[in-house]
C-alpha cells in the first residue's frame, strides 16, 4: 500500500485534535509530572526497554520546545511542559503495582505511561482504576486486558497480539503456502517462550491458519521454552527433525537474538522460514547476520518496515532519532511516542472544551475513542469502550541492503485493522473459530 504523504494528512481530521496554540489563561499548570516505565535493566533493556525511553524522551522534548511537525506543533500539554520520571520495570508484576502505587501516592504524578510486559500491564490494569490514575499502556500485548473488563483510567495505544499473529497468519497464507502441494510445504510449527504472550501468540496464529488456508496442517510438536531460557540447542534440533517448513515465533528481547544466533551456526534458515511477530527490534543488533528470508512484522507500521516511509512525521522521527542516538528507531520507540502523543491530544482537546487547564476526568473524556495520525498510520481508540486501540498491522521479508549497508526489508503487506481484529465488544477467539464475521479485507 501507498504510505501516507502530506497531502493525506491534511485531510485525515485528528479527532478533537487543537489546530492552533492553546491561550496562556488556561494555563493553571507550569508542569506536568508523569511516570515513564520501561525496561532499563536485564534482557529486555537492550532490544526493547531502552528504545522505548529513547523514543518517549524524543517526543517530549520536541512537545516541550513546540518543535514537533503538525499537527503536534503546539507548544506542550495543554500548554505545561512535561516533566516525565523514567523508571525500570524490571522485576515483576508484584514490584511494579508497587512502584505504581508509590508513583501515585508518594511522587503525585499527573500520569503514567508505558509498560512492555503483558504480565505487568494485567496487575497494573485493576490498581489504575482503583487508585483513579489515567495511565497509557503503550506496548503490551495481551488481549485479555479489556476483553476480560472494561477499564475507566486505562488506555492503549498498541494494538493486542491477536491483531499480530492473524496478520502473520494471512501473510502465510497469502504469499507463502499459494500454490503449495506437498505435504511438508503446508505444514507449520512453533517457537514461543512458555507464558501468556508466548501461548497466546502461537493459539492465534493457530487459529488464523484454520480460517486463512484450512488445508495447513499444524506440528504435533512446537516449542515451548522458559522465559529468558536463553539456550535453545534442543529446540532447535527438535524443529529441525520437524517436518514443518514454516516455523512460527513471538520471541521478544535477548531470547530472540539468542535464538537467531544459535540457530543460524546450526543452518537452521538453510531449511526453515522462520515468521517472527516482534522480532523487528533484532534486527539490527545482529545486521549482517541476520538472515534474508525471515518473515518480519514489528506490530504495527513502525521500526524496520516503515523505515523507507518519507511521511513528514515518520521522517522527522527518524532524523531526529538517528542524529541524538546514532540508529535508527525500533518498535518500541514508535510505541512509547505514540502514547506520549495521545496524551498530549487528550490535554490540549479538554483544555480546549474546558477554556481552562483540564482535569484528569476531562481528560479522560476527550482522549476516548479518538483516532489520530501517528508516524506512518492512523491509530483509532475504538476497541474497549474507546480506550484500545486498533491499526494495520504489516508483514514484509527480510532483505539486507547492500547499496545502504544495512538491514532492510522487502514485499511488505499491510493488513487493515478491519481484517484482523474482532469487531468492537467481540471475544477474539470466539470470533476467529466463528469464521472473523464481518472481517473486510483490502
Amino acid at each position: 500500500m501507498k504510505l501516507t504523504n502530506l497531502k493525506t494528512l491534511g485531510k485525515i481530521a485528528i479527532t478533537g485534535l487543537i489546530a492552533s496554540v492553546l491561550p496562556m489563561s488556561v494555563n493553571a499548570k507550569d508542569t506536568v509530572k508523569v511516570g515513564v516505565v520501561s525496561f532499563l535493566t536485564g534482557p529486555a533493556a537492550g532490544p526493547f526497554g531502552t528504545p522505548a525511553k529513547q523514543g518517549a524522551e524524543i517526543v517530549i522534548d520536541a512537545i516541550n520546545s513546540g518543535t514537533m511537525p503538525a499537527p503536534y506543533n503546539t507548544k506542550g500539554f495543554a500548554g505545561a511542559t512535561m516533566n516525565p520520571i523514567f523508571s525500570d520495570e524490571s522485576g515483576g508484576g508484584t514490584k511494579q503495582v508497587g512502584l505504581f502505587r508509590d508513583f501515585v501516592q508518594k511522587q503525585n504524578v499527573d500520569a503514567m505511561i508505558g509498560y512492555i510486559s503483558s504480565g505487568n500491564c494485567m496487575a497494573i490494569g485493576p490498581v489504575a482504576d482503583e487508585v483513579k490514575m489515567l495511565t497509557i499502556f503503550s506496548t503490551c500485548g495481551t488481549e485479555r486486558l479489556y476483553e476480560e473488563k472494561l477499564r475507566s483510567h486505562v488506555f492503549r495505544t498498541q494494538g493486542n497480539a491477536v491483531g499480530d499473529s492473524l496478520a502473520a497468519a494471512k501473510y502465510i497464507a497469502d504469499e507463502y503456502f499459494k500454490g503449495k502441494v506437498s505435504t511438508a510445504d503446508k505444514m507449520y510449527t512453533g517457537i514461543n517462550q512458555n507464558y501468556a504472550w508466548g501461548q497466546d501468540s502461537y493459539k492465534f496464529f493457530k487459529l488464523g491458519m484454520a480460517q486463512y488456508m484450512p488445508s495447513a496442517v499444524g506440528s504435533s510438536k512446537p516449542q515451548f521454552p522458559k522465559l529468558f531460557s536463553g539456550q535453545y540447542g534442543s529446540e532447535i534440533s527438535a524443529l529441525s527433525l520437524d517436518k514443518a517448513k514454516i516455523v512460527h515465533t513471538s520471541f521478544w528481547n535477548g531470547d530472540f537474538e539468542a535464538f537467531m544466533l544459535q540457530a543460524l551456526v546450526r543452518g537452521f534458515f538453510q531449511k526453515k522460514i522462520l515468521v517472527s511477530s516482534v522480532g523487528g527490534s533484532g534486527v539490527d543488533s545482529l545486521d549482517k547476520k541476520f538472515p534474508d528470508g525471515v518473515i518480519m512484522g514489528t506490530r504495527g507500521n513502525v521500526g524496520l518496515i516503515v523505515r523507507n516511509d518519507t511521511t513528514p512525521l515518520n521522517k522527522w522521527f527518524i532524523d531526529s532519532y538517528k542524529k541524538r542516538y546514532g540508529a535508527y528507531p525500533l518498535g518500541p520507540s514508535y510505541q512509547y511516542a505514540r502514547a506520549v502523543m495521545l496524551y498530549k491530544i487528550g490535554m490540549d482537546k479538554a483544555a480546549k472544551a474546558a477554556g481552562k487547564f483540564p482535569t484528569q476526568d476531562q481528560v479522560i473524556a476527550a482522549m476516548k475513542g479518538v483516532s489520530f495520525e501517528s508516524f506512518a498510520d492512523t491509530i483509532e481508540m475504538k476497541r474497549g469502550d474507546g480506550h484500545q486501540a486498533v491499526h494495520s498491522i504489516a508483514y514484509g521479508v527480510t532483505k539486507y541492503n547492500k547499496a545502504k549497508g544495512e538491514p532492510g526489508i522487502e514485499k511488505v503487506i499491510k493488513y487493515s485493522a478491519t481484517c484482523i481484529y474482532p469487531p468492537a465488544g467481540a471475544i477474539s477467539q470466539k470470533w476467529v473459530e466463528s469464521g472473523m464475521p464481518g472481517r473486510k479485507c483490502n
